[in-house]
């Protein structure tokens, strides 16, 4: 269990809209930074990034593109939405089904039996084959399905015509597409990506990318195809599909050991470089499916500090803040994020966790 279980987080700190919507004037590098060093926490502007960082310091970012990975469907007559989460290697989906409410946005949905057919628009067929049962997921939630679409086309051009991008109820409307993508998205050569954003990236603008780069600070790409969250359970991830380039392995490697600060920018970045750093602490170039948990017991070997989104104090991914930056500076900082009322979620404000 997270070190915050104590913590309570109004429910008016979720941030409902992105902050360029709920603040005119301001661009998406509008929102506040919260930085912690072992106890001590200040606060900023994300804009004030680049003068907290400096040459030598590497960011890992995460250039996996957020794909409209929500479909209506029905089962009879029945509506449900299917979240479409990760490609398989053998071509079979993880899904997930999930009931609408009437808002836009969806709630739970008991999964299954196997052999349950989806309709999907277009004419497409989903059918749900086995349950995903990795550790840490609650069984029933995700599938793994088969679809057929006519034509033969694949999910990505299903997605592409008929899909939205999810959100669940702490937001207030539909945003586009374009609001979900980060400045460092790539499109993937399969068109596949992920199913939700990685939303650590999200306040980066080329203005501070520029001024980053200006510093000297250096950036490693990676590839994360994050799959749909546990919006109600908090499960820890389940397998998910990576890529470290070679490029960026000795990018990583050479920060190191010169004495520079290895920052993730985000949990998706941490679990990528992670997976692909051996016992050594040497970062060699990796691809395929990842099932690492970061924990404080397994401790990180290539990371540094973080830059993360603020998290639900359930959620397992503060597991994985504990092993970064250790217990008093995530217990630290989120009772002052609670206190100085920053924003939660995905459009919500950033926390960097720098070393002591």
């Amino acid at each position: 269990m997270s070190a915050l279980a104590r913590v309570a987080v109004p429910v008016e700190l979720s941030a409902r809209v992105p902050v360029e919507v709920r603040s005119p004037g301001l661009g998406r590098d509008g929102v506040r930074l919260l930085v912690s060093r072992g106890p001590e926490a200040t606060h900023h502007f994300f804009t004030d990034l680049p003068r907290l960082l400096g040459a030598g310091d590497l960011l890992v970012v995460n250039t996996s593109r957020t794909l409209p990975a929500a479909v209506d469907g029905r089962i009879g007559h029945a509506r449900v939405v299917v979240h479409f989460s990760t490609l398989g290697d053998d071509g079979r989906w993880a899904v997930e089904l999930r009931q609408p409410d009437g808002s836009g946005t969806t709630r739970a949905r008991a999964g299954g039996p196997a052999g349950t057919r989806v309709s999907l628009p277009g004419g497409g067929l989903l059918t749900l084959e086995e349950a995903l049962e990795a550790p840490g997921t609650r069984g029933g939630r995700l599938w793994w399905s088969a679809v057929s679409l006519p034509g033969g086309v694949g999910v990505p051009a299903l997605l592409k015509e008929f899909g939205r991008p999810i959100r669940y109820a702490y937001t207030e409307r539909d945003q586009p597409l374009s609001a979900y993508q980060t400045v460092f998205a790539l499109d993937s050569a399969d068109g596949t990506g992920s199913a939700e954003m990685p939303s650590a990236a999200r306040p980066f603008t080329e203005r501070v990318v520029a001024d980053l780069v200006r510093r000297g600070v250096q950036f490693a790409p990676l590839s994360l195809h994050t799959g749909v969250a546990s919006a109600e359970a908090h499960e820890a991830p389940y397998p998910e599909r990576f890529q470290v380039p070679a490029a960026s392995a000795r990018l990583v490697n050479a920060a190191r050991a010169a004495g520079g600060r290895i920052i993730a920018v985000g949990t998706t970045a941490v679990r990528a470089i992670e997976s692909a750093t051996g016992p050594d602490g040497v970062v060699r170039a990796s691809a395929g499916f990842t099932d690492l948990v970061v924990t404080p017991e397994r401790g990180v070997r290539a990371v540094d500090g973080l830059l993360t989104g603020l998290h639900e104090p359930e959620a397992s991914h503060l597991r994985m803040l504990e092993a970064v930056a250790g217990r008093a500076a995530v217990e630290r900082g989120y009772d002052e994020a609670v206190s100085r009322l920053y924003l939660w979620h995905e459009f919500g404000d950033v926390h960097l966790l720098l070393p002591q």
